[in-house]
């Protein structure tokens, strides 16, 4: 067998091992190569050698990422300290224990030494899974980061899809959703800084447009119904905080949500610190403050509760002042409403209806109409 400069000294090295692994993923590469070059081209061939490539190299990235995790702590046990200090806690050191490791390339085989806590009522830990950052102590930091983009636009199920797709991970529902858990719980200390700055600068671009409107920050607020096992549905919290600029053309949005709650607690307390934490920073006098719902009761119970008592945080001594918006959606379903309390069901109460929703689009100061 004929090696290149290169594969020579990779033999003479500690590699020698990995190198010997990925030479047969690597002869079968130059295998295809040949194989397409000498092959009449066709988009259904080279389709086929783009697949086998891509899996080819998979495997090579996934050959290469298990040999190199499992030969970064020492195989022999006295080559690693015998106690360990994390957080005032004090561990001894145990065997290695295996688990398996999802990777961009795959699943991988992996053996990290394992240390017990001395005290009672704590969880063993593993030192290479912290200094990794393994999340979850399933997936690698640049998987999970890829995991938790697409959670934030796809269902579950896609999720695990794609995983399986792109990167041949086979999770079930019960793993993603702990890893996806403690990516959630790892950021949350963070989303309220890097909201508050995102919006400050959504708002310093809006000032700098141009346009007849002053600024605008916009709150938002809605209810979503969420399917629950068993056929059950539940609301749950949605919020939103926009930036328009001078000409009513939206700049950005921030997204806030919680599952189903009594109460809505959960939302009710960081949308209220995200508004008051922008307003310290910004000149409320120079903003006009929009309030939009669907007037359900939530919504509507945060205006009269909250929004409509909150005081200038640069100015303690004045009240900030909302415009309040109802959507002509939701406002036309009460229109609806009204009309089948006043005149039932009947072809009356329709033309009544269409009338006011008329009224309230096209007159002035239509709602006082209605």
């Amino acid at each position: 067998m004929v090696h290149t400069t290169p594969t020579k000294v990779l033999l003479a090295t500690p590699l020698q091992p990995l190198v010997v692994q990925v030479s047969g993923s690597l002869a079968h590469g130059a295998h295809l190569i040949d194989q397409c070059l000498q092959q009449e081209p066709t988009p259904q061939k080279m389709a086929a050698f783009e697949q086998a490539l891509s899996a080819l190299l998979r495997e090579v990235g996934r050959r290469i990422m298990a040999w190199v995790v499992n030969h970064l702590e020492p195989e022999c046990p006295e080559a690693m300290p015998a106690r360990l200090w994390l957080k005032g806690q004090a561990y001894r050191r145990r065997r290695k224990h295996p688990t398996r490791l999802a990777t961009l390339f795959g699943t991988v085989a992996v053996r990290r030494r394992l240390y017990e806590p001395l005290a009672p009522g704590l969880r063993a830990i593993h030192p290479l899974e912290l200094r990794l950052g393994l999340e979850a102590g399933l997936a690698t930091p640049a998987l999970a980061e890829r995991i938790g983009g697409w959670a934030a636009d796809h269902s579950q199920r896609q999720v695990m899809e794609m995983l399986r797709h792109d990167h041949g991970v086979q999770w079930s529902c019960t793993t993603l959703r702990k890893l996806l858990g403690r990516l959630s719980a790892g950021m949350g200390a963070y989303r309220h800084g890097a909201q508050v700055d995102q919006v400050l600068r959504w708002l310093s671009q809006a000032r700098a447009s141009q346009g007849r409107f002053q600024p605008t920050l916009a709150v938002g607020r809605d209810g979503v119904n969420v399917p629950l096992r068993h056929g059950d549905w539940k609301e749950g919290a949605t919020a939103t905080v926009s930036v328009l600029d001078r000409r009513g053309k939206r700049v950005g949005t921030g997204y806030l949500g919680q599952m189903p709650e009594a109460g809505q607690p959960t939302l009710t307390a960081p949308l209220t610190a995200l508004i008051h934490a922008i307003l310290s920073q910004v000149d409320s006098q120079n903003l006009r403050l929009v309030y939009v719902s669907d007037d359900g009761y939530h919504p509507s119970d945060y205006y009269h509760r909250v929004l409509q008592q909150m005081t200038d945080p640069q100015r303690p001594w004045r009240t900030l002042e909302w415009i309040r918006i109802v959507d002509y959606y939701h406002a036309c379903l009460y229109i609806k409403q009204l009309a089948d309390a006043l005149f039932g069901s009947s072809p009356q109460g329709w033309a009544w209806a269409k009338q006011m929703r008329k009224h309230m689009k096209t007159r002035s100061d239509g709602i006082t109409r209605v």
